[in-house]
């Protein structure tokens, strides 16, 4: 049997699994003591998925089974936590000062600016989505006294916004959009996250 755990293979020693099933349960149950949780797995080259996860339990194990699995840790979401509340608190700056960048003709910065916005906010939310494993931890980390779902369910249409203002060219809501709804959030953001920094 091989077993890679992102990507690396490692060494397995079995104890009484037989079938796949055992392998999947015994293989979660490692992850749980360990504060870490599966998000992905393959056996012998195929995704198993919530359809298919049923007709593999009960398959018997060979010494030609491969078992793929894509596992992330408590401390990997908190390591990206504690980035992305520096990175905020940074970009809450820069998307203040997207208004005096437009006006001076500096509108390549502000570009750079709202990108960045876009790449970190697509880390946040794939993140809080993986932070949501580990509820026992993460649950109690508010927004502006909001859970994670509930703040960017605000947010969602403040930064839609600001795509229709830059597809319409629309510089004046674009620096408005940015100093005074997107910079509020940002730091709001930085500063549910700055528990990670003390960690």
């Amino acid at each position: 049997m091989d077993l890679f755990i992102n990507g690396t293979k490692t060494d397995i020693t079995l104890e009484n699994e037989k079938t796949i099933g055992d392998v999947l349960r015994s293989f979660e149950l490692t992850c749980e003591q360990n504060d870490a949780a599966v998000i992905g797995i393959k056996v012998d080259d195929k995704k198993v998925d919530a359809d298919s996860f049923d007709s593999y339990i009960n398959k018997t194990l060979t010494e030609k089974t491969k078992f793929e699995f894509d596992v992330i840790t408590k401390q990997v979401v908190r390591e990206t936590f504690k980035k992305l509340s520096e990175i905020f608190n940074t970009l809450s700056v820069r998307m203040e000062q997207v208004p005096a960048d437009i006006q001076s003709g500096n509108g390549k910065s502000a570009c750079k600016s709202i990108t960045q916005l876009a790449d970190n906010i697509d880390l946040f939310c794939h993140t809080a989505a993986l932070s949501s494993l580990f509820p026992e931890t993460y649950k109690s980390i508010l927004i502006d006294n909001k859970p994670f779902t509930d703040f960017f369910a605000g947010f969602t249409p403040v930064l839609s916004q600001l795509e229709n203002a830059l597809k319409a060219n629309d510089t004046v809501l674009v620096g408005d959009l940015s100093e005074y709804e997107i910079c509020p959030r940002l730091k709001a953001v930085s500063k549910a996250l700055e528990v990670f920094n003390d960690i």
